[in-house]
């Protein structure tokens, strides 16, 4: 029988959370903090994830940073070293950072912001997942989950390359779950349009009819892809891999 008050517990576990000092990998930090995890921080801006360490060591928890992008090989193994000598492992990590240089067709899109994307939103994240595996996971285990996006699953307008990118990552997902399990789970999360900074362009001329066109009638927040990400890393999905959890307020339904 699953005990409610420990299922989604991570007590004595350590995540890595790359893209986690604002919107959805912020509030996936935060979370794993409140669950008792201890969390390593990855992303660019130095100030940022200085304010991020102060408000998750008021969560709970030990709390690592390091500064700089995930598409950077340097950086991903400084991260995964952190981790592992520092923290005391790496058990969960959640590839979250992303970028999109580009904002138009997809036909028209510059070769340099094709290279910058694929960069970060597959190649890094299949780089950290390689040295998670080899510094830790391949003999402790552990999760992996992967911060796709709606526009994985199906085309939109205006972000073609990172829609690419994204479909890419999900199928990732499902190779690295077949090719490790059992010892590490794999599972992806696909967001559709959620309420950040990132996404703004998306969202911020016409809040209210965009948010009446879903059928839950509201966009998404960070938090409703947190809790689902937690889920994923903690093992109440224990019997969960290669899959993707469609977050998106009922949107694929129309």
């Amino acid at each position: 029988m699953i005990d409610p008050a420990s299922a989604l517990r991570l007590d004595g576990r350590v995540a890595l959370v790359t893209g986690a000092t604002r919107g959805i990998g912020r509030a996936i930090a935060e979370s794993f903090a409140a669950a008792g995890a201890g969390v390593c921080v990855l992303a660019r801006k130095p100030d940022e994830l200085a304010e991020t360490a102060d408000v998750l060591r008021t969560i709970g928890g030990p709390v690592g940073t390091i500064a700089g992008s995930a598409g950077d090989p340097h950086v991903i193994g400084a991260a995964v070293d952190k981790c592992t000598d520092e923290m005391g492992g790496l058990d969960i990590l959640v590839n979250n950072a992303a970028t999109n240089p580009t904002f138009g067709p997809m036909i028209e899109t510059e070769p340099s912001a094709v290279r910058k994307v694929l960069e970060v939103n597959v190649e890094g994240a299949l780089q950290l997942s390689q040295r998670a595996w080899s510094a830790w996971m391949r003999d402790h285990g552990g999760v992996i989950v992967n911060v796709a996006s709606l526009g994985g699953v199906r085309p939109s307008p205006f972000i073609g390359i990172y829609n690419a990118s994204k479909a890419a990552l999900l199928h990732m997902t499902r190779q690295l779950a077949l090719e490790l399990a059992p010892a590490v789970r794999v599972n992806a999360v696909a967001p559709g349009l959620v309420k950040t900074h990132f996404a703004r362009a998306l969202w911020e001329s016409d809040e209210e009819g965009i948010a009446r066109r879903h059928p839950l009638r509201r966009i998404g927040t960070a938090d409703d892809i947190a809790a689902a990400v937690l889920y994923l890393a903690s093992d109440a999905s224990s019997w969960v891999t290669g899959a993707t959890l469609v977050l998106d307020g009922g949107m694929s339904l129309v």
